[in-house]
Order: structure tokens, then sequence, then C-alpha cells
């Protein structure tokens, strides 16, 4: 189809990405194809960086450079409210409304049967590990979906017997939608008027 195997190769790789088409893909792989050898060398090292040097934060488990990522080095942040999310997009997302000053814990993933994801590949062991006797506020950011509601109903039966309040994001953010393609303003809002967990299901 393209007439050369190194320009198909590389259209292959670019579909793979989320939400690239074959016609994107070969956009990409013209712009690389124009691009200076030094910009490509660049980008391939970049992407070589990314897997080298990334790890988790021994805290809250986003990706970062270092043991213990910026915001939960940060002692202005209230360390006794924790906004848990499926995963850093999410944390990027509420970061943006400058509307949150706690910590997060990213929990990397939900509780998802069908697709063969159960509570033991979640960082929630570690989440666990991250309260102790001086209460907590445990901010449900989860995305609205069932998936996202059986994981929140699971953590809080977890955690009934720790010192813990749990709350969840306002449903002004809509059910099945997703945080990271929520607005800032609405997204901000549903932190600010999160409600207790009970009440919300006690309704």
């Amino acid at each position: 189809m393209y007439l050369s195997k190194s320009i198909e190769e590389l259209v292959n790789e670019f579909s793979k990405l989320p939400g690239v088409g074959k016609k994107t893909a070969f956009r990409y792989t013209l712009h690389f194809l124009n691009s200076t050898m030094d910009d490509n060398t660049k980008f391939s090292q970049a992407i070589t960086r990314l897997k080298q040097n990334i790890k988790n934060c021994s805290v809250c488990q986003s990706p970062n450079d270092f043991d213990t990522c910026e915001i939960c080095r940060n002692p202005v942040r209230n360390h006794r409210q924790i906004c848990v999310i499926e995963s850093y997009k999410d944390l990027v997302a509420i970061e943006n409304t400058q509307q949150f000053f706690g910590v997060y814990h990213v929990l990397g993933g939900i509780i998802s049967p069908i697709d063969g994801i159960g509570p033991n590949d979640l960082n929630i062991k570690e989440l666990i590990g991250r309260i102790d006797n001086e209460q907590t506020e445990l901010i449900m950011a989860l995305n609205p979906t069932i998936e996202g509601d059986t994981t929140i109903y699971y953590l809080t039966n977890l955690l009934r017997d720790k010192n813990v309040k749990i709350t969840t994001i306002s449903r002004g953010v809509a059910f099945g939608s997703e945080l990271e393609y929520t607005d800032d303003l609405t997204l901000g809002r549903s932190i600010q008027a999160r409600q207790p967990y009970e009440q919300l299901i006690n309704k």
C-alpha cells in the first residue's frame, strides 16, 4: 500500500496509539520522514528515557522522575486529604482545576471482572499503608461508571474499621463520563461539592 516496508512499519506502530487511525499514522510517518535525523534522534531518545527514568512515586504511585513525587514532598499540601484516582491522567486533570490542595493516590485501574482486573491488581495495599491513627479523608474521584462505583464500594467496606472519612466527588460529572475529558470548571466544582459516600448510597 505504501510502496515502502519502512513506511508501512512506522504507520503500523503509530496506529497502535490510542485514537490514532491509519490516516493520522501516515501523516505522522510523513512528518518524521521529512524531519532531520537530529530531530528524529531526539524524539526516539525521549521515548527511551521515558521507559528508563520514570518510576512510580513510593507514596502515591504516580509516574515520576524521583522516588517521591513533588506533590507528596510538598509540606504545604494537606496530607490528611487523599484524592483516590484511577490513573495519572486523572491527577493531571484535577491539578489543572487548581481547586484541590491535598495529595493523591493512583490505584492504577479500577475493579473490572470482565477485564480480569481484581483488587489484587490495584495499588490498594499501598493506600491502606498510608492510613494511620489520625483521621484521613479519602476523596473517591473515580470515573462515574459501574466499575468506578464498584471500586468505591469495595474500598469503603475494606476501610470501614479505619479512621477515615470517605467522600465522593459531586455528580456534576455525568455518569459514564471520564474525568480526563471533563472541563476544569465542572471538575473543580465537583471536588469542592464532594459529599460523604454513605450519604450518597443511602439516598
